[in-house]
């Protein structure tokens, strides 16, 4: 599958050409961001931090751009990162992987010496795990390239990635030579690297066609677009659609929706057609075995399926897609088609956009929409007070009932959302 490639520089997106040239440059990473992650991994690249343009306290011009971006996917940071801190750091601000160049290769090795830095790496293990951990094993005519692509170590791609593996749960190659040139990229190179090695492979650097991409697909191999994606050479679409296995599943992929809060709703299956639809309409769309015909979730009903992003398993034979469910789920009415009863069980997400909706959508007689700021901190505090004075289960329950829905009507007035605090304690988590 496709991940999609964001290189930051001097505070922009850009493309360069040969990590040198630049090509494009643009301001609109929110909006990258969220088109990307709809139909796979996204990796953001501090390429300021990868050439050691920062300040004395390590950060880039780039630097609150990157941080702004970490929790808007499922994004996978590099570009500097020497340290076990700083990839700690970027982990607990919502990074899911962090990627390690120049640090990982002992580049100035004398014969006898180890072709990686182990010290480092035995450390960044035990600080973060190996799942966390890409290495790159960028390369210039064969050899490990470092510093930024500025100078290659004395190290083969094939001997470097024998040994980055027992560190990582995948390598990121890049074929330097081809980076940014859409010229295509060394095929021979890549097919020797993915035999070479077992874990995940990730092949970037001059991809310039979907045929490609569903070679390298077929090999075994993920592929990173940048130049591509940015000229309209490739289409995020074609490319998830068509590096799905057709053939395992006789042209019927099984797709799983479940909520943003994880629960499980229903279960069809789609064809090309039906992936078509649902990326072209923002909806999830099936096609009916019964009816021989497409049919988009809530056509009738009006309780359709907004589509957030979609996720192909690591066989490439279901899919597991992510909606905004709008009303229940199942034809019979009830949230999920796995249960039986007619409304979605409460959580915090679900009592928020009931809030949201009270304040856009005001209904007579509706106590939410009378809250305004002033009253709404009265009542937080309120709350709080009652629910320390509160004895017993069944009083503390009804008062922190009581808190919690004031303080998600506070949050929604402050532009706030529950994914907002679960990434604040996560990142606390992480911190420790």
């Amino acid at each position: 599958m496709v991940i999609s490639s964001i290189d930051l520089k001097d505070g922009h997106v850009v493309q360069l050409k040969n990590g040198k040239d630049l090509v494009l440059q643009r301001d609109d990473s929110d909006a990258l961001i969220d088109e990307f992650n709809k139909y796979g991994e996204v990796a953001i690249i501090d390429l300021d931090a990868a050439l050691r343009n920062t300040d004395e306290k390590g950060n880039t011009k780039n630097t609150e751009l990157l941080k702004s971006l970490l929790r808007r996917g499922n994004v996978r940071v590099g570009g500097g990162i020497r340290d076990v801190k700083k990839a700690r750091q970027l982990i607990s601000l919502g990074a899911e992987k962090v990627i390690i160049g120049s640090a990982a290769w002992n580049a100035s090795r004398k014969d006898g010496e180890p072709i990686l830095n182990t010290a480092f790496l035995d450390e960044l293990v035990k600080a973060i795990g190996r799942q966390r951990i890409i290495i790159s094993v960028d390369a210039i005519n064969g050899k490990i390239a470092v510093k930024g692509w500025t100078e290659t170590a004395n190290i083969s791609l094939i001997e470097g990635a024998r040994e980055a593996e027992k560190y990582a749960s995948e390598l990121l190659f890049t074929c330097v030579e081809k980076e940014g040139c859409m010229q295509g990229t060394d095929m021979g190179m890549v097919k020797e690297l993915r035999n070479a090695v077992k874990c995940r492979v990730v092949a970037a650097g001059g991809v310039n066609s979907l045929e490609q991409v569903v070679e390298l697909e077929r090999m075994g191999c993920d592929v990173q677009l940048g130049m591509a994606l940015y000229t309209g050479v490739v289409s995020l679409k074609d490319s998830f659609i068509e590096c799905l296995d057709w053939k395992k599943t006789d042209g019927m992929i099984p797709v799983i929706a479940q909520s943003e809060a994880g629960e499980v709703l229903m279960m069809g299956y789609a064809n090309k057609e039906a992936f078509e639809r649902t990326f072209k309409d923002g909806k999830l769309t099936f096609f009916s075995r019964t009816r021989k015909a497409l049919w988009t979730k809530g056509e009738t009903s009006g309780h359709f399926l907004q589509l957030v992003k979609l996720r192909a398993d690591c066989d490439r034979d279901t899919v597991l897609a992510t909606v905004i469910p709008h009303g229940g789920a199942c034809h019979t009415g009830s949230w999920t088609c796995f249960g039986s009863e007619p409304d979605a069980k409460s959580n915090m997400e679900r009592l928020y956009a009931t809030i949201a909706d009270r304040f856009a959508n005001p209904k007579p007689g509706s106590y939410t929409a009378t809250l305004n700021d002033k009253r709404v901190r009265e009542k937080v505090m309120e709350e709080a007070e009652e629910l320390t004075e509160a004895e017993g289960k069944d009083e503390v329950v009804w008062e922190a009932a009581d808190l919690l829905y004031f303080v998600s009507v506070l949050m929604y007035k402050e532009g706030v959302n529950w994914q907002d605090v679960y990434n604040e304690l996560d990142k606390r988590h992480k911190e420790k």
